[in-house]
Parts: C-alpha cells; structure tokens; sequence
C-alpha cells in the first residue's frame, strides 16, 4: 500500500532535471578521463554491483549522529566498511564507534569508509557536481524523494553513456519484475516500480530530441562538426529502445494503457533514430549541394511529374467493376504514388492510436509538417530538397517501413539525377546503398519503379533490361500492369511468368485480370483461358475448403463475393479483349461450361445491340450451331433479325454495308430452316409457335432490351469504312463473304466496365439494352483511348 501512495504522490518526469532538463546548447560537457584510475573503479562498481543494492545506493541518506542533542543531518556520501550501512558523514564516523543503524562497531584502525556509487562516479566525472547541489538545495520531502529517483536515472544515464545498457535492462527484469524484491521503505519500495524506468526513457528521449532540434537547425558545415555527437545519440537511442523491449514483455499478455504508452514511445524513438542515421548520411555529403540535379526549378520538376501522371491516366486500361476503395484509390497512379500512400496509412493509424507530435521539433519546415499533414504525404512529392525528402519520410509512417522509406529516398535521388552524367551522382547511390546495407536487388528495383514512372519511351526500355534481373516471388504486381499499360504485352508476360504469377497461387482480383488482359493481348487465347478457369476453381475450392456452403458467399480478400463473380469478371474481359483484337471466332471454339457461357452470350449480344451492324451477334448464333444446340441458335436469331431489321429502316447505310447485313440475316434465316428440320417434331412445333425452354427464358431474361431512353447520345455516322477479312479457318464464312465491309465500329474496343459506348448509327431514344455491362457502361464519364479506338470513356485501372 505504500508503494501505491509514493507512486501518487511523486511525478518524477515533472521533477527537476539533473541532465539539465531542455538543452539549448549543443557544447560537449567536460568528459571524464576514462584512462585514469578513478573512473574505472567506478564503472567496475557500477557494473559489478547487486542490482537490488542499486535502489539503496540512489536514496539520499542524512548522517543519524547526535550532536548537541540532535542529528547531524549532513547527506551522507560514504558507506561504513564495517556493516555497509550509509549513516553517517565522514566526519561523525571519526568520533562514533557504532553505527546508528545496526550498533555494529566501527574498527579503531584501518579505512573506516568507503564512497557511495553516486559520489563516486561524481568523483570520477561522470556525473555532473552542479546536479548534486541541486539537490542538496531542496529541503521538503516531496522535493527529497525526487531527488531519489534523480540519483537513480543519473545512475542509470552512465550505464546509458558507457555500454552498460545491459544492466538496466536486468534492473527491470531482476528487480521491477520480481514480485519478491519489496521493501518496508517508501522511497525504496517506489524505485523498485518499473514506471520509474519508463519514466527515464521518457526524459532521457525528451533530452536527447531537445539537443537534435538545435543541431537540426544548424547549417550544413557546423552540422558537419557534430557527427560525432548525432552518432552517440544514435547509439543511446538504441540503448533506450532495449530498454523499452524489455518493459513491454512484462504487459506483452495486457491491453493496458501502460503498454500502449511503452509502445507509442518505442514508435517515436526508433523513427527518430532512423531519421538521424539519415540526417548523419546527408550530412557527410553536404546535402547534394555540390550535385547537380537535373531539373533548373522545383516547379519545372513538378511539371514533369504532372505529365507523368496525366500519361499513366490517359494510357490506363479500363478498370474492373466492384474494386474496394483501397484498390480504386491506387487507380491509375504512378509507384511513387502508391509507395506515399502506404506510408500515409500507417501514420493515420498512428494518429488513431494517440501519437503526439513530440518528434514535430525536428522538422526543419514546420509548415511541411503542416501540411503533411493536411494534404497526404502524396503531395509534397517532389520534395522541396533533400533535408524535406529525409523529413517527410522518416518522420512519418511505421518504423517497420524503414525499407521501404529507404526504396522511396533512392526513387527520389534517381528522378532527381536520371540522364545527368553517372560520374557525377552514381557514387551517391553506391554509398547510400553501402551504408544502410541494401542490397543490389532492392537498388535495382527501385530504379525500376522510377523508370516505369517516367513516361519516355527509353525509360521505359531502359526498364525491360533491368526486369530480367529483378523478377521474382516479391515482384510487385502493378509492373505487369504498368507494362501492359505501356504496350508492352510480351515483357509483362515474362515478368508474370518469372515471377511465379502463373496460377499456382492464389492472387486478387486485380492481378487476376491483368493477367488474363496479357496473355490475350499476346496472341495466347487458349492459356488466358485456361488461367481464368484454373484461378475461378481455385476460388471455388477455397470457398468451400473455408466454411460450409452457407459461408461460402464470403468475401475472398474483401475483393469478390462469390466465385461466380470472379467467371463473371473474367470471361466477360476474355470477350471484350476477343471483340477488340478479332478474336471471337477463336474464342467461340473453346470448351465454355455452363457457368461461363452465361456470361460470354451475354457480353456477345450486349455488344450486338450496341452495333447490329457487326458480325458479333452472328458470331455469338454460329457458336450455338458449332455444338448443335439449335433451339438455343433459333432463339438469338430471331432477337438479332428484330434488332437488325429496325436497325436498318432507322439508319441510312452505305449500300454495301445494307447488303452484307441483309445478306447475313438471310444466310442465318436458311440455316434456321435446315436445322430446324433436324429437330425432334416435338420441338419443332414448340420452335415454330414460339414457345421455348426455361433455361431459355432464363437466358432471355438475363439480356433483355433496356428502356430505350436509357441509350447513350447520338454521333453522326463517319465517314468511309474499313475493309477486313476474316480468318479462312473462321466459323462464320458460311454466313457472310470472305472479304465484308464493315462499320468502323466493329473494330473498335469493346463496351467495357466504367465505359460509355457511343453508337454512330443508332438514334437517340431507340435502341438499348439492359445487361449488366450497359448498366455499368453509362455510369461513368468518357475519355479518348489510344488503342486504335474511336469508343471514348475514362477508366483507371
């Protein structure tokens, strides 16, 4: 109960500081002479003392000898060689022969005395004189038990200054942790709470924050001076974090608020010591004030990152329905980007957790810090300079990031000197990467990332040379998307296979689609299809492995509902990709089941009504003949010939263009009658009176026209048309001529998700559907591709 009652009554950290509380001044005290024989006799003691007699060691003790009718009352800096005790001052112990404590007697002859450890290391010069008149100035109570646990942390500051971390840290596991060290006596009883040692880091961390603001401030040549000074405070930073280890693995199994306290503190320390490491590293080089950078202005360089951006948004594919908002505010973004964003993360949850701004002073810039703040670290990128680049990422996100606040700096240091002469900044990359140890792989990667930023056609060249090296397990899955991106199918596809992403591993979504986007876009139709097939299985089986089936509607990486969502999603992209390249009649040959037909004759006939004057609707009847499944062929014909009948008598078509749709419904129309026959008679009369199956109607309800109004607006049929033929080995020859006229909309991209179709020949309030993907087509703003494509929309992928 009297431990409980000191800890309420004394604040130690409020306390006066015997270090000198906040430093203005950067002068190094007078240091001990280490050689001499009176500090390692100290340091001997101190290393070799029981930690249990430290706490009796930092109380302060008045002389118990009677004078006059009273104590003496003198603070008592020697301990009796005969019992240990500290009771007496050096001059009362001449002239008493018991000590007043146990009445043990004082030997006649011989050293009577020996100093206490504080005195001692006074003695010594490792403890400051001006911090024991203090407190032989304070005179109340309060103020005499402060000066205990004062003693104490000025102890535990030379173990700190002297590579004897160790012994504070068995201090609080040997002494604070053990439920058998207590004591009768307050003062003793309240230096044996470990709240006294997380209270020294505290003020210790407060001390040494309060010297680095002034040497922040300096200029770069005075800073210089101080290295020596930053490196020592790096090394007690690291003492103090040991420390705190060793404190939170006594609350590791508590939610407590102490534990919370320990680690917001252990945060702030390691980013503060991660920051000055850098600091130190700038400084050796002068802050590159002596290396050139390639750009004449800050604001020139913001420029080429405004360019770079608005590149990355105009080439952007576009992207996939249903994305979380983490993955649609990484839309169309350049690395740098996304890299500044992660960090952002985790300093808002930092903030959620309560972090104070104590390492505010070391920002240079305030305002900076403000507006790091405020607007996302995203925004400050392009750094102001150097000491703002170290600022901004050091200072702020988790300290477990340090690696990649490190890939960020060398991002920075490469756009700041990429096409300037390498004699004149690669030695800058080489001991950045040499003193923080990173590895060669890491260095390559990051220039990597700044290549595939930088929208010039030999960065991007420069960055396929380096991607052999580099692929691996841990590669970053955007490249292959920035990749395909920048029209450069084949290299993303080899970086998709080096780095294992072939399907054997379960991925989200997003890569999901980007990987089946590459290998169409490479020519593999049949591996893009059996990729979508093998990762929707995956999905399924890991739906099923996880729960019942009444769990399995559970959301794989907070992505996708269900696996059907992923056929959906896939196959759908596997069409529109076939409709823009000329691909489907190679795609209505592969073995589709059930699930994924849906979805391709949805997309098919969505696009035919788009634009009847394609053959995709043609192509989509030719894939019911190709497995004999007429009724099914019978029902899209007659849903094509309405569409394309009052497609024609509302639009004024060239007259070759008028033929070969005339033309195709009329072949269609022959091959209905012969087939027809081939039907059982029974069907036959269900066909020819219009009665069809239910998993038909089921089908015809999955597509079924929209309201007209609903339709996009109306453009003015282009001029001229382009002439193509068609593959010999293609299904649809039996229905149109080798070589047809087509609308210059049959070779334009296909409608997409987040994308707005407009049609040149349909008028406005006529013509629509209501399939999923028009729903979502007319959802979004409209923006100028480059892809050969006359189809507008804005997409981020």
């Amino acid at each position: 109960m009297k431990r409980n009652q000191m800890n309420g009554r004394v604040s130690p950290s409020s306390s006066a500081d015997c270090g000198g509380g906040t430093v203005r001044s950067t002068a190094s005290p007078r240091q001990p002479n280490y050689s001499g024989r009176a500090v390692q006799e100290a340091l001997e003691h101190l290393a070799s003392i029981d930690l249990i007699e430290l706490c009796s060691e930092a109380k302060v003790e008045r002389c118990r000898a009677t004078r006059d009718l009273r104590s003496c009352g003198r603070y008592v800096q020697h301990v009796l060689n005969s019992c240990g005790h500290a009771s007496l001052c050096s001059e009362c112990s001449q002239r008493c022969d018991l000590c007043p404590i146990c009445r043990t007697p004082i030997p006649k002859t011989g050293i009577r005395l020996h100093p206490r450890l504080y005195y001692e290391c006074i003695e010594a010069g490792l403890i400051s004189k001006r911090c024991d008149e203090r407190f032989k100035e304070k005179e109340d109570v309060d103020n005499e038990l402060t000066a205990d646990v004062q003693r104490l942390y000025s102890l535990f500051d030379v173990a700190l200054g002297n590579n004897l971390v160790s012994l504070i840290c068995h201090y609080v596991t040997d002494i604070c942790m053990d439920e058998s060290a207590v004591s009768s006596d307050p003062v003793i009883a309240f230096l044996l709470d470990e709240v006294v040692v997380k209270d020294w880091c505290k003020r210790t961390f407060k001390k040494i924050t309060a010297e680095l603001e002034v040497i922040y401030n300096l200029e770069a040549e005075e800073m210089k001076t101080r290295l020596s000074l930053l490196l020592k405070f790096s090394v007690h930073l690291a003492g103090i974090s040991n420390v705190l280890e060793v404190l939170e693995s006594s609350f590791k199994d508590s939610l407590s608020a102490r534990l919370h306290d320990l680690q917001l503190l252990q945060e702030n320390i390691l980013k503060a010591k991660q920051h000055m490491e850098v600091i130190a590293w700038c400084v050796r080089h002068h802050f590159l004030e002596n290396v050139r950078s390639r750009y004449t202005n800050l604001l020139s360089w913001h420029s080429v990152v405004h360019e770079r951006k608005s590149a990355a948004v105009k080439r952007a594919w576009p992207d996939i329905p249903n994305q979380p908002a983490e993955s649609s505010m990484l839309a169309a973004s350049l690395f740098i980007e996304d890299a500044l964003a992660n960090l952002e993360i985790e300093q808002n949850h930092m903030q959620e957790m309560g972090e104070e701004s104590e390492l505010a002073p070391l920002h240079k810039d305030g305002g900076l810090f403000c507006r790091s703040k405020l607007k996302g670290l995203a925004a400050c990128y392009p750094f102001e300079n150097l000491r703002a680049a170290v600022d901004v990422l050091f200072l702020h996100g988790s300290s477990d990031l340090v690696l990649a606040k490190q890939a960020i700096f060398l991002y920075y240091l490469f756009d700041r000197h990429w096409t300037m002469p390498d004699e004149s900044w690669r030695h800058i990359i080489d001991d950045f990467s040499a003193t923080f140890g990173i590895t060669r792989h890491s260095l390559l990667e990051s220039l990597t990332f700044y290549l595939l930023d930088d929208n010039k056609d030999d960065a991007l060249q420069e960055a396929c040379n380096l991607l052999p090296e580099i692929s691996g397990p841990s590669t970053h899955p955007k490249i292959a998307q920035v990749l395909l991106d920048r029209g450069s199918p084949e290299t993303a596809l080899m970086v998709l296979r080096w780095s294992g992403h072939d399907g054997s591993q379960m991925v989200s979504i997003s890569d999901a689609v980007t990987a089946v986007r590459v290998r169409v876009e490479c020519g593999l139709l049949t591996e893009a299809f059996m990729h979508q097939r093998m990762l929707c299985t995956k999905v399924r089986e890991n739906k099923f492995k996880a729960g019942s089936p009444q769990n399995a509607s559970n959301d794989l990486k907070g992505e996708c509902r269900t696996w059907e969502n992923w056929v959906e999603i896939l196959v759908t992209e596997i069409c529109c990709l076939c409709i823009k390249n000329n691909l489907v009649d190679r795609m209505i040959g592969l073995p589709w089941n059930s699930n994924e037909e849906k979805y391709l004759h949805k997309c098919l006939l969505d696009y035919a009504f788009h634009d009847p004057s394609t053959t995709i609707g043609s192509l989509l009847f030719v894939f019911y003949l190709q497995r004999y499944r007429y009724v099914e062929a019978c029902h899209v014909h007659s849903k094509l010939q309405s569409e394309e009948q009052e497609f024609i008598s509302h639009n004024s078509l060239s007259g070759e263009a008028l033929s070969r749709m005339r033309s195709a419904i009329h072949r269609r129309a022959e091959l209905v009658v012969q087939f027809i026959q081939l039907l059982p008679k029974v069907q036959q009369e269900q066909v020819k009176a219009g009665i069809l199956p239910p998993e038909i109607h089921k089908m015809s309800g999955e597509v079924e026209i929209q309201e007209r109004a609903d339709l996009p607006m109306v453009q003015e049929p282009k001029s001229g048309s382009l002439l193509v033929s068609l593959p010999a080995n293609s299904s649809f020859v039996s229905l149109t001529n080798r070589n047809i006229m087509l609308n210059p909309s049959a070779l334009e991209t296909p409608p997409r998700f987040g994308s707005s179709i407009k049609n040149p020949h349909l008028e406005l309030g006529k013509y629509g559907s209501s399939s999923v993907l028009h729903q979502r087509l007319s959802s979004s703003p409209e923006r100028t591709q480059q892809r050969q494509v006359s189809v507008k929309q804005k997409c981020q992928i």
